[in-house]
């Protein structure tokens, strides 16, 4: 068999994101190890483009990087894309926690994230270390976890303001695997906004609803 790679560093690379032609067949031992391995990444290329697929313990996601190319590929067409919270839907009573801390907060900025145990599936709620909170700006440390945890959900507010990602958000977010949310207009109970978005690979995915039980609302 030929290397891909002539040199360590970029055999490393490649096998740490390996990337598979879909067979015409459509089954490919490699890329079935790829979704059930329990975290990693790679790439599928079909005829329907190139498709990441990413695990994480909480998460499974296969999604298009790039459209269906232009030249004929003799593979197969490609899986569909999904997005699966391996934890499940965070509990409902989570969410009103954050709600609260986010408003006893106010007119500050605050933050908050959520958490999952992967052998004993259970959810908590962090609250991070603040560096500096005002109404329009917080600096914030994510936490350090045990073993077996994992950062689902990183959420901050903007006070009595709208909900949307910054630019500093961006930044934040662009090395990251996480959901990621923003609250607004705290001072409205019941009327408050929430930004979300699905932070993988340098790309911020739409999530067609929110991450929380009974919580149908995700814009």
């Amino acid at each position: 068999m030929i290397d891909l790679a002539d040199d360590d560093t970029a055999a490393a690379v490649l096998a740490q994101v390996p990337c598979y032609p879909v067979p015409p067949s459509g089954r490919s031992p490699a890329i079935d190890a790829l979704r059930e391995a329990r975290t990693g990444q790679g790439l599928a290329i079909g005829q329907a483009g190139v498709m990441l697929i990413l695990r994480r313990p909480w998460l499974a996601l296969d999604t298009y990087v790039t459209r269906p190319p232009s030249a004929y590929l003799p593979y197969g067409k490609g899986d569909q894309e999904r997005a699966e919270l391996r934890c499940g839907l965070v509990p409902h009573v989570f969410l009103e926690m954050v709600l609260r801390h986010l408003r006893a907060a106010l007119p500050n900025e605050a933050a908050a994230f959520v958490t999952w145990n992967e052998k004993t599936r259970a959810f908590a709620v962090e609250f991070p270390d603040i560096d500096e909170a005002t109404p329009s700006r917080l600096v914030y440390r994510t936490p350090v976890l045990p073993p077996d945890w994992h950062v689902v959900c990183d959420i901050h507010s903007h006070g009595t303001g709208p909900a949307f990602f910054s630019a500093t958000d961006n930044a934040d977010d662009a090395h990251a695997t996480k959901i990621s949310l923003v609250f607004g207009r705290l001072d409205q109970p019941g009327h408050e906004d929430m930004a979300s978005r699905l932070c993988a690979a340098g790309m911020f995915l739409p999530i067609p609803r929110s991450p929380f039980q009974g919580d149908d609302h995700a814009a």
